[in-house]
């Protein structure tokens, strides 16, 4: 049975707060008698019991008579015997036995001022378990609590400054039910305590096995005893400190977690009294030869002084009872248990440190040449053991066997700190045999030999000749550089010292360098502790290493975990990514996300899909640096490339949407790049590309279309419209390898090449279809196969082409029908996807699948654009996606022919039903932006300019706005411009009205003068010709376009041109009976004027055209719209001050109206006002005023 200490319980708190207030009787006799223990306490004996086996604390077995009856005891044996000196430590027990808690930490606190601190009484206060709260049941009023009862709590002191009548006092009574309350806390506490008492006092049962039992353990080996509660407790106790030292971390926390019932920090959770054993390491190493238990020997080193014991006191005056005699021989031989277990533990550690002086006396002998064989005689002869012998060859050997400088002669064994391998030695009897190959090697090689000179000096004074070479010996380094090492492991241990001091004394610059030596010690070196510190270092090497070194520090931790294993790099590379997640330098966290990327395929496949995706996510979600981020999205995708957990899936989902809506370009670019081809590559393995992850964005897009009626989210839509495109390539892949072909294809024999315009560039390698199959010849073979099966066999049995043809197609097609065709952002979007689409099926597929389904809604006739019908396809998105995402896919003369055709029936069918225009708009503005399709386009105006309708022409008019920007000069002068003199020369008025937005567009992009010259003149036509005076709509359509153009064309012809019609056209209005065309006209030029006055005009164009220009639709405003009068006559005032100040101005050039200003952008500030204009004329008139 293993020894328990009686002193190392503790009262609690609580049952210090019920003592009761009488105080016990110290001065009265033992013969008095005792009262008996308290009736709720289960553990303590009957006074007239037998002292039990297994001693529990005074304050759990013995009542407070007792207790004072042992101190009156002691004191009246001590009073017989004045000459006994009783020792400070039998004292100290003492006091602590009766829980005189108080004057023991004084007795303690004096020893401490005296500077003789005792183990005892340290060990007692440093432990907090003496001092926690345990329950038990309140004993009665009168009961009378021995030396084992709770610490008394004092009452609170009242001041006149700490008296508040509002409060309860601290001595108060409290309400009844607060206290009922505290009764049931209490009785809960002191049940818990019972149960825990319990389990841990089951060891005394337990030790006592029946012998029985016992003899059948012994006769059948293969009959385990089963393990008791308390060892097990113990045994978990030691394997987590055992994982915590070997910095198995994350073991260690799993392991904590499994026993949750178990606190790991503190040994006496364990049970009562339980001395804690040596940890794993020594328990293997000492598992031959069992330690001695401190119960069964004493070490014959140990004197005890039979005087300092309470035993000699106490047997000088017979005692008044049998027990009480018979407690305190127990208390005594516990005492001493005690004392031999401490000596016990220093025998061991000192038996450690002679092991290890051993060893260093013998590795300071190896580092000593070895002289000849007479002097080794001589001194084996002279010496009688290994470090007389050391220190009697340095001075008694020949002077020619004096060893080198550079042999550690000087090497002060003080210095060393790890145990060397020793060689076999004649005159010592430790050696090791943990390298037998390094030491076969040392032992093989012949000694050194060195040339003697034919002198003949003394020792000493070689020794003292020799000291003059300083040599530096006693310091660190110094002992490095003496002490040579001599085998593999006494390399690795040496750069293990050595780096740690090498690394902060390199240049930043250069540090890389040091890598390869950081690593190899790393992987080598046997101590964790070192290995952990090697790999600190090595990530905190470089203080903001850029893209080269972070490369090689990262080549360095591949090969470091290809040489180590998964478990190694669980348990050591992984924390300190950890401990770098939130490093205040963004390259520092840019390197633990490349990190997790690189060790991936290195890692046990549970961590991979846990911690390691949890990290990524986190600096996903939290990180501010766009390269950080990008850097996490390329490795959740290589993590995805890993991944073999199904039920990951939902989150590989969550973090593609989430990566998508990254604000940062890079991050988003890293994400069609890298992580949606794996994760793509991963679903189709799980066969869910099909199921669950291309509906699953389809279905968004639906959602986002029904929610955004009032209102589209183009980013959204744009977010998961690209995911779907990066999905194409996979979606291909996965046709092919489950085709009914697939089987047949054979990479033997001719192989055509594939077309490098067969597929559309790929945004990486991970896009690329070949990559996806495996090569560009079985692609190839795939692809014969593929057209000849659609061509001739078709598509029955292919059930993964056929759910792209019956499922996705129409979904598509259905959900473009619903896009709003004004968004030029959302029409290119899907535009792009289409085309994508057939260019990777290819034109067979083209042709036979998607043509189809598109032609049979797209219907070309005047009713399919019955908007009161519903039959208004022709008017929406679905018209210039299927014109420039699928006819535009190939660029054949067949399929130009196609799209002219198309557009051609579209205009046509338009114009002749009066319906919108602005699917053909949105079409003519998609292909414009090629200049590719810029003859195309033209063929098909053209087709509109000499059509016999006029509505037809008025279209081909309106659509040459949109074609012209961008197009070239020559192209504009060659066929653009006559197309439109050709309309303007037609009978309609409303085909020339249509004509003068193109003339103005030419005015604005073209600076071939002759051209501008016979633009000017046609329009000049237009203003000048008596025929349209009264061309109401003409002069709208006249002044709307110069407004528009008026500031981007050239200043001539602003000044020359545009400012002058301006001022006729304001003169003429002021005529005008018609009130409605005169406020229109009157609209319209405030429009102009208002655009125009932030250009810079010339003083004399501003005195001769625009001032009068103003001042005559100032007129029109006065009796039209007075708040626009107000807005005007500011505008008047302030070109008037400008003119008059002009001269002062006129080093600066010409100068803006609207740079009088605030000095903010004029026109900004300007058209913001006018949209003011509902507001009073008072706060109007204010719009120009300066700013004080």
């Amino acid at each position: 049975m293993a020894s328990v200490n009686p002193f190392n319980l503790s009262d609690s708190e609580e049952e210090a707060e019920r003592r009761p207030n009488e105080t016990v009787d110290t001065e009265r006799s033992p013969s008095d008698g005792a009262p008996g223990p308290p009736p709720g306490n289960p553990f303590s004996p009957p006074a007239d019991a037998e002292p039990p086996t297994l001693l529990l604390s005074s304050n759990r077995t013995s009542p407070s008579g007792e207790g004072i009856s042992v101190s009156v005891a002691a004191t009246s044996a001590m009073a017989g015997s004045a000459e006994t000196r009783v020792s400070v430590d039998v004292i100290a027990a003492q006091l602590l036995r009766d829980q005189y808690v108080l004057t023991a930490l004084e007795f303690h606190t004096e020893l401490l001022e005296a500077g003789r601190e005792l183990p005892r009484l340290r060990d007692y206060f440093s432990n907090p378990g003496n001092f926690e709260r345990q329950s038990g049941t309140p004993p009665a009023k009168d009961q009378v609590l021995g030396p084992g009862g709770p610490l008394n709590r004092a009452g609170s002191i009242s001041t006149l400054d700490s008296l508040d009548f509002a409060r309860y006092s601290d001595d108060g009574n409290r309400e009844s039910d607060e206290r009922v309350a505290v009764l049931e806390f209490e009785l809960r506490k002191a049940k818990e305590t019972i149960q825990a008492l319990r389990a841990n006092l089951t060891q005394a049962a337990e030790s006592e096995v029946p012998s029985q039992e016992r003899k059948n353990f012994k006769s059948s080996p293969e009959i385990q005893e089963p393990i008791r509660p308390l060892e097990k407790r113990a045994l978990n106790f030691l394997v987590n400190e055992y994982l915590l030292k070997n910095e198995y971390k994350l073991s260690s926390i799993t392991f904590s977690d499994e026993n949750d019932d178990q606190d790991f920090e503190l040994w006496d959770d364990v049970g009562l009294n339980i001395p804690k054993p040596p940890d794993l390491l020594q328990l293997y190493r000492n598992c031959g030869t069992p330690l001695p238990s401190p119960r069964d020997t004493v070490d014959v080193s140990v004197g005890v002084d039979f005087g300092d014991l309470p035993g000699n006191c106490i047997a000088q005056e017979p005692p008044k009872k049998p027990d009480l005699s018979q407690q305190q021989q127990t208390e005594v031989v516990q005492e001493l248990e005690y004392q031999i277990s401490l000596l016990n533990n220093e025998k061991q550690s000192l038996a450690e440190q002679m092991k290890k002086l051993q060893s260093e006396i013998q590795t300071l002998k190896r580092t000593v040449s070895s002289p000849p064989p007479a002097t080794l005689d001589l001194g084996s002869q002279n010496t009688p053991n290994p470090c007389s012998s050391s220190a009697t060859n340095a001075s008694s050997t020949d002077p020619l066997s004096v060893p080198p400088t550079d042999n550690g002669q000087y090497l002060d064994i003080r210095g060393v700190s790890e145990p060397e391998t020793v060689l076999d030695l004649p005159s010592t009897q430790n050696t090791t045999h943990a390298h037998p190959q390094s030491h076969n090697k040392l032992k093989s090689r012949p000694p050194v030999q060195f040339d003697q000179p034919n002198r003949k000096l003394s020792p000493a004074f070689l020794q003292a000749l020799l000291s003059f070479c300083r040599m530096c010996s006693d310091s660190r380094l110094g002992a490095e550089v003496s002490r040579i090492a001599d085998s593999e492991e006494s390399v690795m241990l040496m750069l293990g010292r050595c780096l740690p001091h090498i690394v902060p004394n390199v240049l930043l610059a250069k540090r890389e360098e040091l890598i390869p030596l950081i690593l190899c010690t790393a992987c080598l070196h046997p101590e964790p502790k070192e290995r952990d510190q090697l790999l600190h270092i090595l990530f905190n090497l470089i203080k903001r290493p850029d893209d080269e070194q972070r490369q090689m520090i990262l080549t360095g931790c591949v090969a470091f975990a290809r040489h180590v294993g998964p478990t190694r790099v669980e348990a050591e590379l992984l924390p300190q990514c950890w401990e770098q997640i939130n490093h205040k330098y963004p390259e520092r966290r840019l390197l633990v996300a490349e990190s997790c990327g690189a060790l991936a395929p290195y890692l046990p496949k549970e961590i991979r899909s846990s911690l390691v995706l949890s990290m990524l996510q986190q600096m996903l979600a939290e990180d501010k640096a766009d390269m950080v981020r990008e850097a996490v999205v390329k490795s959740l995708g290589i993590i995805m490339g890993y991944i073999d957990d199904p039920d990951k899936y939902s989150q590989g989902f969550e973090l593609m949407l989430l990566s998508l809506g990254d604000p940062s370009e890079r991050v988003v670019s890293a994400v069609h790049q890298v992580f949606i081809p794996a994760f793509a590559a991963w679903t189709t393995e799980l066969g869910t590309l099909q199921t669950a992850l291309i509906p699953s964005l389809l279905a968004r897009i639906e959602k986002l279309l029904t929610q955004g009626e009032h209102g589209l989210d183009e980013h959204k839509l744009h977010v998961f419209l690209s995911a779907l495109q990066s999905l194409i390539p996979p979606l291909f892949a996965v046709v092919l390898q489950n085709a009914p072909f697939t089987s047949r294809a054979k990479l033997h024999g001719d192989i055509p090449a594939i077309e490098v315009t067969r597929f559309p560039r790929p945004a990486s390698p991970l896009q690329d279809v070949a990559t996806i199959i495996g090569s560009r010849e079985m692609l190839s073979a795939l692809l014969l196969l593929y057209d000849h099966q659609l061509e001739h066999e078709g598509t029955t049995g292919w059930d993964s082409l056929l759910w792209v043809v019956n499922q996705l197609l129409p979904q598509l097609i259905e959900i473009v029908g619903r896009i709003n065709v004004t968004s030029s952002t959302c029409v290119h979007e899907f535009s792009r996807f289409f085309w994508r689409l057939c260019r990777t099926f290819g034109k067979i597929f083209t042709n036979a699948k998607v043509k189809p389904q598109f032609q049979e809604i797209l219907r070309l006739s005047e009713e399919n654009v019955d908007v009161s019908a519903g039959n208004d396809i022709l008017t929406k998105a679905t018209v210039p996606i299927y014109a420039t995402g699928v006819l535009t896919c190939y660029n054949q003369e067949e399929d130009r022919k196609l799209l002219v055709g198309f557009l051609e029936d579209v205009m046509t069918t338009l114009s002749l039903s009066h319906a919108p225009l602005d699917s053909l708009k949105a079409s003519f503005v998609e292909l414009g932006a090629n200049p590719v399709y810029h003859e195309l386009l033209l063929t098909v105006l053209w087709y509109g300019v000499v059509h016999t309708s006029a509505l037809v022409r008025c279209t081909a008019a309106r659509m040459f706005e949109l074609v012209l920007r961008g197009m070239s000069e020559a192209l504009v002068d060659r066929r653009a411009a006559p197309a439109l003199i050709t309309l303007c020369s037609g009978p309609e008025f409303s085909v020339r009205i249509s004509t003068i937005p193109a003339f103005g567009t030419i005015m604005e992009t073209v600076t071939q003068k002759e051209l501008l010259e016979r633009v000017k003149m046609q329009l000049a036509s237009f203003l000048e010709d008596p025929q349209y005076q009264d061309q109401h709509s003409l002069h709208m359509e006249i002044i709307r376009t110069f407004g528009r153009v008026g500031p981007n064309a050239e200043p001539r012809f602003r000044d020359e041109f545009v400012l002058p019609h301006l001022h006729k056209l304001a003169l003429a209005n002021n005529s005008q009976a018609v009130e409605s065309k005169r406020i229109d006209i009157a609209t319209q030029l405030f429009e102009a004027y208002s655009a125009l006055s932030c250009c810079f005009i010339s003083e004399e164009v501003m005195v001769n055209h625009f001032l009068p220009g103003l001042r005559c639709l100032r007129a029109d405003m006065e009796q039209l719209s007075p708040e626009h009068e107000v807005i005007l006559s500011s505008m008047i005032k302030e070109c008037e001050i400008k003119v008059e100040n002009r001269g002062m101005a006129d080093a600066q050039g010409s100068m803006s109206i609207a740079s009088s200003l605030v000095g903010e952008d004029a026109k900004t500030k300007f058209l913001s006002k006018m949209g003011q204009l509902t507001t009073s004329g008072a706060m109007l008139a204010n719009v120009f005023q300066r700013k004080k």
